[in-house]
């Protein structure tokens, strides 16, 4: 694939540093940092790369098995860390590979990811991922769930909760956005070491800044629109 193919990218990733630098600018400190994630879920390791050339410097991966298949062409200094659902079986086969779990919503999961990395020698990066619209759909902690899952989180070895996670509905996602900040405040006073908020995909990353979010996690606004049923 020549580069020239890849040009979108270059015009895509303007246009979000863009957005995202006025909605710092317009509603938050003028030395937050908000990171950009490229989510790379069914994007070729040459766009991938392609990213990481312009700046692209974290990646997000949703499928254990997609990922595997991919990772030796990626470009290495970009840091990877894990977004999609995470089934405890899988779990070995990312726990040297990735920088962060951003999708732990249950203990047993917790349990897992503390087992096998204290097995490695290492402390693994979580958060804790909110189904903050209550939707049967998606995974995720109930906010009234998440205090408790956090004190168990916290006991393992192996394992440093960092902040957390959502997907908002689409429909009203500003009042999600806005639970999600006081939800997050709420833990932040609580809680030693939180400092990650993410939240914020292609459809709502600049409304999700306004909101506090310090990670967006966008594929198609980065990548263009993919076939999700490969």
């Amino acid at each position: 694939m020549k580069n020239d193919d890849l040009a979108y990218i270059d015009e895509n990733l303007h246009i979000i540093k863009e957005r995202c630098a006025e909605a710092v600018a317009k509603y938050r400190s003028p030395d937050d940092n908000v990171r950009i994630m490229a989510v790379t879920k069914t994007v070729s390791p040459e766009a991938i790369n392609h990213a990481v050339e312009l700046g692209i410097d974290l990646l997000g991966e949703n499928r254990v098995q997609e990922y595997l298949s991919k990772a030796d062409f990626y470009d290495k200094s970009a840091e990877v860390q894990f977004i999609g659902h995470l089934q405890t079986n899988k779990v070995k086969y990312i726990i040297n590979a990735v920088s962060m779990i951003q999708s732990v919503d249950s203990l047993k999961l917790g349990q897992e990811i503390s087992r096998l990395a204290v097995k490695n020698g290492r402390v693994m990066d979580i958060l804790c991922e909110v189904n903050i619209g209550g939707e049967e759909s998606k995974s995720g902690i109930t906010p009234t769930g998440l205090k408790e899952l956090i004190d168990g989180l916290s006991e393992l070895e192996g394992v440093r909760v960092r902040g957390l996670m959502t997907i908002p509905p689409p429909s009203d996602s500003d009042i999600f956005l806005g639970r999600m900040k006081e939800l997050y405040d709420s833990i932040s006073s609580a809680y030693k070491g939180i400092d990650t908020l993410s939240m914020g995909m292609t459809h709502d990353y600049a409304e999700a800044i306004r909101y506090g979010s310090t990670l967006v996690r966008i594929g198609t606004g980065l990548f263009g629109a993919r076939d999700y049923s490969k």
